[in-house]
């Protein structure tokens, strides 16, 4: 387990290189002056542009700008706000705790829902269910989650006033998002959980333990379910990662704190060191989660890292 585990660390280090590379070179590649374009809105004198451009280290070479670049962000340290005049760092983590939990909630709901209907849709193969279950994912795949969200806050906030449409404050206010992000990511797992499922169940020892007279509810979630969660595993990580980048618009849709409003603020105000330092943290977690996701592989199936 140890050399596995090692082998698949030294494997994301060339990953996490080539994205602070790319994250680094977001800023350069911009058409035109970037400091001037941070400036814009403000009657500026040269020298006040020359006085951001020494603080931000732009008049230095490329080279010596990415050393101190990946220096700082080795060390946590991100830069600082433009219009806040804060530490990047400061505003992601301030921010990130609200992030978390709508994407953690949202990825709760993927699970419960595609799970149960990709297994529903399996074991009652060819029915009513199995169509029904397949139509639901089929829905869910083809809304766009901010068409999904506007028509939830017209239903639950407007029509029938249960919940309320925007804000960041008790479990009543993350429900609306929560289930606008997990029901786009649960058609998928549903979808994927059914394929997964039907050759399970083909396998000769699900016959096996069907012909011991096990219980079907037995044979279904202990012995084919289990077998059948690697490729679901796989997909995980990546829909936690899409999941993240998610929030930028329903954190926006719905007037929720979080990091996705606080890049699209960062967007439009061109406060380009916060946005770096934004895309460069989801970058490098979606790294870290894809790995974690590899390393559960092992605990799921032995043969992985026995291979």
């Amino acid at each position: 387990m140890g050399r596995y585990f090692l082998a698949r660390l030294l494997a994301t280090i060339p990953v996490i290189l080539g994205v602070t590379i790319a994250v680094f070179s977001m800023l350069h590649l911009v058409p035109g002056d970037p400091i001037s374009m941070m400036l814009g809105e403000f009657q500026t004198s040269p020298e006040q542009i020359e006085q951001l451009r020494s603080r931000l280290h732009f008049d230095e070479p490329l080279p010596k700008q990415y050393g101190r670049f990946l220096l700082g962000a080795v060390q946590g340290d991100l830069g600082y706000s433009i219009r806040s005049k804060r530490p990047v760092m400061t505003e992601i983590t301030d921010n990130l705790p609200s992030t978390l939990i709508l994407a953690a909630s949202g990825l709760g709901i993927a699970l419960l829902i595609g799970i149960t209907l990709g297994v529903v849709a399996a074991v009652k193969q060819n029915t009513w269910a199995d169509v029904s279950a397949m139509l639901i994912s089929m829905l869910g795949v083809s809304m766009p989650s901010f068409w999904l969200g506007l028509l939830l806050i017209f239903t639950f906030s407007l029509k029938l006033q249960w919940l309320p449409a925007t804000g960041g404050g008790d479990l009543r206010h993350l429900i609306l998002p929560a289930l606008t992000l997990g029901l786009g990511a649960s058609a998928i797992i549903a979808r994927l959980t059914r394929s997964t499922m039907l050759e399970v169940l083909r396998q000769e020892y699900i016959t096996t333990a069907r012909a011991k007279g096990l219980r079907e509810r037995v044979v279904i979630v202990r012995h084919a379910l289990r077998n059948a969660l690697i490729p679901t595993v796989t997909i995980l990580g990546l829909q936690f990662g899409q999941l993240l980048a998610g929030t930028v618009v329903i954190e926006t849709v719905f007037g929720r704190p979080g990091i996705g409003r606080l890049i699209v603020s960062g967007i439009l105000e061109k406060d380009f060191p916060l946005v770096q330092g934004i895309v460069l943290f989801i970058a490098v977690s979606y790294v870290t989660i894809n790995l974690l996701i590899d390393l559960l592989y092992a605990v799921i199936d032995p043969r992985i890292r026995l291979g």
